[in-house]
């Protein structure tokens, strides 16, 4: 019997070690290990794109969060988008040569961001999903950041 996971959800906080448990996840999620763009069968589940949806916050950016790594469709975005339009997200595009530094920096605009007063977050839920220069276009390395924010 063939089966397909949608997503995987850790609890964490942005430490040296909760860092390196999204970076074991997204190792053996590239790997296969986790069969979330793939089936059980170990074969590639085309038209899927790996997001990362934070939410259950503690309190802020500084306390505990629950992190779930899903498989979207490109609808997703498209929906994302209207929320963007409607104000109940603001969206952060970074681009660069590497995907780890463009998360990185997005993650540090939108901190800079609540913290200078230019956006006031929900801390309900938000999304990012990456995208390594090789999938793009434009040939560089892109982070997309979706911060809910109260309007």
């Amino acid at each position: 019997m063939t089966y397909k996971l949608d997503k995987i959800t850790i609890r964490l906080k942005n430490t040296p070690e909760g860092m390196a448990k999204i970076n074991e996840i997204f190792t053996d999620l590239v790997s296969g290990k986790i069969p979330l763009l793939y089936n059980s069968d170990k074969e590639f589940i085309e038209g899927l794109a790996p997001v990362s949806q934070y939410s259950n916050y503690e309190s802020d950016e500084t306390g505990e969060y629950d992190l779930s790594i899903m498989a979207v469709e490109k609808n997703f975005f498209e929906i994302l988008e209207k929320e963007v339009q409607d104000g109940k997200f603001i969206k952060y595009d970074v681009a660069g040569d590497d995907v780890l530094n463009c998360a990185q920096e997005a993650w540090q605009q939108v901190w800079d961001d609540s913290k200078n007063n230019t956006i006031k977050r929900s801390f309900n839920i938000d999304y990012e999903s990456t995208v390594p220069k090789e999938l793009t276009s434009d040939g560089k390395a892109h982070c997309y950041l979706y911060i809910g924010i109260d309007s």
